[in-house]
């Protein structure tokens, strides 16, 4: 997983958009600019003028670059607020979606509602039924549905209306034509903006694991910098969070120029900006810990099955049994070399015998 992050001004495309050339390009304005359609409405205010912190670096006396470990906050202020940082910590998305689903499961009991056919399956002692996600390896298609419903309910359920001018649609506009001010009015409906980020990921070629980090970044964005993501300025957010999360996740990372031939009203000094004020909000913090990751995989599947989002499962054939089977014996192997390393290890110790093992009772 590559950790570098660059602002490219260069004309020409990275080398993994590179390899599409000689194709027709599809237009994708079409596509993203759709109009949104839904009934629920949220008046967006003006953003706040509100600027991101600069940092000082001048020389001279009584001025010094602040430890990281001053800046930490205490574990259980951190633990709180920043689901991002700690695997302990509930993530946002979920808690705000708890609310819709309490009052659908309420109002289908009342008012008797039958759940209709089962469509997902459970597994039997003939059949076992899996799906094609893991953790390592999560299904494209189905997590960008579960990320772009996060995105959906913190629009939805949003506590405020707080933003920033970096990040207002109205200020920094993605396209040349006039947007009418009805649009940021009403709150986007979930196929919208799955339809958004899956031409931006379709385009750029970009990975699940991506999408996860994506989440995790606008999370991390909004606890950090106090701020809200509601119809005005979440295009540009989740814009941000792709853009930084393709550099800190592909080893190849697509560059701030290729978004301006998907989005080809938007400029490279304006994607510039935009990265250079998401990564000062973040404190520059771009790590994503295995725990958190994993964190936050489980609870889009946990979303997935309160919206009756199903992942496509699949009956356990021969063939997928053994490859299974070959996995698990060579991480158990890997296992096993790893613990006799470590009990070699430990044999250098000063007066150590040797390792004493009692047989197990098994009652």
């Amino acid at each position: 997983m590559g950790n570098t992050l660059t602002c490219c001004v260069s004309p020409n495309a990275s080398p993994k958009l590179g390899r599409r050339t000689g194709q027709a390009e599809p237009d994708y304005e079409s596509e993203i600019y759709e109009a949104a359609a839904g009934d629920a409405v949220a008046v967006a205010p003006a953003p706040a003028a509100v600027e991101p912190a600069e940092l000082d670096f001048g020389a001279g006396e009584g001025h010094h670059l602040q430890h990281i470990s001053d800046r930490e906050m205490p574990e259980e202020l951190a633990l709180e607020s920043n689901p991002s940082d700690h695997p302990r910590a509930s993530t946002i998305f979920l808690s705000k979606s708890q609310t819709d689903v309490r009052e659908k499961r309420k109002s289908n009991h009342l008012n008797h509602v039958s759940p209709g056919q089962l469509t997902k399956k459970y597994s039997s002692c003939s059949t076992i039924f899996l799906d094609d996600s893991t953790v390592s390896q999560p299904n494209l298609r189905t997590t960008i549905k579960c990320v772009t419903l996060a995105i959906y309910y913190h629009i939805k359920n949003r506590d405020a209306n707080r933003s920033l001018d970096i990040f207002d649609e109205r200020s920094h506009p993605l396209t040349r034509e006039k947007v009418p001010e009805e649009y940021f009015k009403h709150d986007p409906e979930h196929k919208f903006i799955y339809r958004f980020v899956r031409t931006l990921f379709s385009a750029a070629q970009l990975t699940a694991e991506c999408a996860i980090v994506t989440l995790v970044y606008l999370e991390r964005l909004l606890t950090y910098a106090e701020i809200d993501i509601c119809p005005t300025n979440w295009k540009r957010i989740v814009l941000g969070a792709i853009l930084l999360a393709s550099k800190v996740w592909d080893d190849q990372a697509v560059w701030n120029v290729d978004y301006c031939q998907i989005l080809k009203d938007i400029t490279v000094e304006d994607m510039n900006e935009m990265e250079r004020h998401f990564l000062e909000l973040l404190q520059f913090n771009i790590n994503v810990p295995a725990s958190v990751y994993a964190k936050y995989y489980f609870d889009l599947r946990s979303l997935a099955d309160d919206n009756n989002l199903n992942f496509l499962f699949a009956p356990l054939s021969k063939e997928r049994a053994q490859n299974l089977e070959a996995i698990s014996r060579l991480c158990e192997d890997k296992y096993k070399d790893l613990c006799r390393a470590a009990m070699r290890r430990s044999f250098s110790a000063d007066n150590f015998i040797g390792v004493q093992r009692s047989n197990a009772i098994l009652s």
